[in-house]
């Protein structure tokens, strides 16, 4: 009773979690901990990879490390807070942290979206335009592409998180959710939400129906163009590896995102809400830098590279310390 009177009288929010009730909180905690490091570690040695490793220094893999940059900071708007409010016994949030979550969180996915349909567009200048490819994605180009993608995901957070937080939230506090989701959010409104919400899903359905079509013209091209090779020359084999990892993070991303804003409310509870969410804000940035580098025969080989010039160059201190010694 003493949490509820002090949240009565100030405006922060308090966050159920996953798990409104764990029976193991110690061991979700050890679980998701352990996603969190295997994320951002993969992340940060994609970027590193990318930055030093010259012969990755093209358009595709440029477009890569910003979309290993989104992830990690993506995973951590979330996460940290996720981990902290399992192991304490006050789970709150404050208003202004809560705006903050959502404005991050609206960015970061709605530049996944729009990068994902640029990297496919490269993929089909790659692939069907390949003399051109150096002249179509020049680095004047790239940035431009790049620079898009995080104004147009960040448009999407200018425009939701002030028209969120500025509805009235006079009942409870209790948000059932492990972050400040923003259909989560509203629940709590005292006030009508229903126009704000039908607004805010016909902007989420734009914001997917434009990359989703440029991923989909691209793939078409990309496809027939593979029809016409002669298999004999083994282009299709090229293609197809050239664009399989791309094809698997856009499934599992555009799924995710496909039911939170989409599907209509009736297929919608918040048990299911919560678990959609944890999979595209928890396990996708952990799975794009490992699908990328497991099946990418040049990330492998820049892996290889660095790993083997760490091996030899303690190989040769250890053998300059046994020279000192003698």
């Amino acid at each position: 009773m003493g949490m509820e009177a002090v949240l009565q009288n100030s405006t922060d929010f308090i966050l159920l979690g996953l798990i409104t009730h764990p029976a193991f909180p110690g061991l979700i905690f050890a679980v998701v901990f352990s996603i969190f490091l295997v994320a951002v570690t993969a992340n940060l040695v994609m970027i590193l990879l990318i930055h030093t490793d010259s012969r990755l220094h093209t358009p595709m893999y440029f477009l890569l490390s910003q979309l290993s940059i989104m992830d990690t900071v993506y995973i951590c708007i979330t996460v940290p807070k996720m981990l902290q409010d399992l192991l304490s016994e006050e789970k709150t949030i404050s208003f202004l942290g809560c705006a903050i979550q959502i404005f991050l969180y609206l960015t970061l996915i709605g530049g996944e979206f729009f990068l994902l349909g640029l990297m496919a567009y490269d993929r089909y200048v790659a692939v069907c335009n390949p003399l051109r490819y150096p002249h179509l994605m020049n680095r004047r180009i790239c940035l431009f592409m790049v620079v898009g993608s995080w104004v147009g995901g960040s448009l999407d957070g200018f425009m939701l998180t002030p028209v969120t937080m500025t509805f009235p939230y006079c009942g409870s506090r209790e948000i059932n959710h492990f972050f400040c989701e923003i259909p989560a959010v509203l629940k709590l409104s005292c006030g009508d939400t229903s126009l704000y919400e039908t607004l805010m899903y016909a902007c989420c359905v734009l914001m997917l129906l434009i990359p989703v079509s440029v991923i989909s013209v691209s793939y078409t091209r990309i496809l027939l163009t593979v029809h016409r090779m002669n298999s004999a020359e083994g282009g299709w084999r090229k293609a197809f590896a050239t664009c399989s990892s791309h094809i698997m993070v856009v499934i599992i991303f555009y799924g995710a995102a496909f039911y939170t804003n989409v599907l209509p409310h009736s297929y919608h509870t918040p048990e299911k809400d919560k678990v959609v969410s944890a999979f595209y804000t928890i396990l996708t940035p952990m799975l794009n830098p490992l699908i990328y580098s497991l099946r990418n025969k040049d990330v492998a080989t820049a892996l290889k590279r660095v790993l083997g010039r760490c091996t030899s160059s303690h190989q040769k201190i250890r053998a300059g310390d046994v020279s000192r010694r003698h």
